[in-house]
This record gives C-alpha cells, structure tokens and sequence, in this order.
C-alpha cells in the first residue's frame, strides 16, 4: 500500500512537517494562554518581556502588530491587573513609560511550558553536538529572518 509520502520530495516532507510545526505552536501558545488566564496577545507580551527585558509600549505594540494608543494600553492594563507587569518612568525620557515584568511573572506562566520543554529536552537528549549546532544555526536564522517575514504578511492585502 502507498504511503502519503511516496513521490513526494523531501523539501516536500519538510515544507508539511514545518506547517504541522506551526500550528502546533500557535494550538500550544492557546493552551498556555488559557491556562494563565490570559489571550495570546497578553502572553507573548509577556513572553517578550520575558525574552527581550523591559521596553516601551510602542515597542510591544509593534512588535504585536497592535496600535500603539488603545490596543497596547489595553494589554498593558490587564497585564497590570492581573499582576504580570508594572510601568515604570523611563530613565532618558520622563514622558514615557517601560513595562517590565514583575518578579516571578514569566515563571507563573512558564509552568505550563513544562511539559513541551521536558519533551524537548529528551529529544535534544538523543543528538549529537553537530546536530544540536545544526539546530541553533537552523532556528537562529530563521528568528533572524522573522521579524521581516511576519512585517511583509502584514503590508500584504487582506482578503
């Protein structure tokens, strides 16, 4: 019997296992998310707080591809509320703000990473340091090109 794969080349395989990978990712991101009581929005702000250390509400907002005004200051007040960030002055300029994380935050949410990072840690458990330096030099790049990526999806049109 014919496997789905048969005929198929493996920039194919890989183009379909990537696309299973994403979706994978964002079903995840949903599932921590709720479980923090939070959107997706709200937790990868956190998440790049957790990242990247504090920014400017403008960065986030970009970042987010949200507005800065409304959308971000809105995200910002639930984080506030619910106890994941503070603003603090910005030390070069008083007129604004930065978010950052308050202290236990990303660990209050990254306890629902557990059981994808102790998968992936028996994975990693079974390469090689070649592989394990093939997979850096991979994602590496790919993070690299991201930003750009997801900033030409956004110029694109809309149905």
């Amino acid at each position: 019997m014919a496997t789905p794969e048969r005929g198929r080349t493996p920039a194919e395989l890989l183009a379909s296992e990537m696309q299973r990978s994403t979706m994978y990712t964002v079903l995840l991101h949903h599932a921590t998310a709720t479980k923090s009581g939070m959107n997706v929005t709200d937790a990868q702000c956190v998440n790049a707080l957790a990242l990247d250390g504090p920014q400017t509400p403008g960065r986030l907002a970009k970042l987010m591809g949200i507005t800065t005004g409304g959308a971000i200051t809105a995200v910002i007040d639930r984080l506030e509320k619910s106890g994941h960030v503070r603003r603090t002055p910005d030390p070069d300029d008083r007129r604004r703000v930065i978010v950052e994380l308050v202290p236990g935050a990303a660990e209050r949410v990254g306890r629902y990473f557990e059981p994808i990072a102790r998968q992936f840690h028996e994975r990693l458990a079974h390469c090689t340091d070649e592989q394990i330096a093939f997979l850096l030099d991979w994602f590496g790049g790919s993070n690299a090109a991201m930003p750009d990526v997801i900033e030409e999806i956004r110029r694109m049109p809309g149905r």
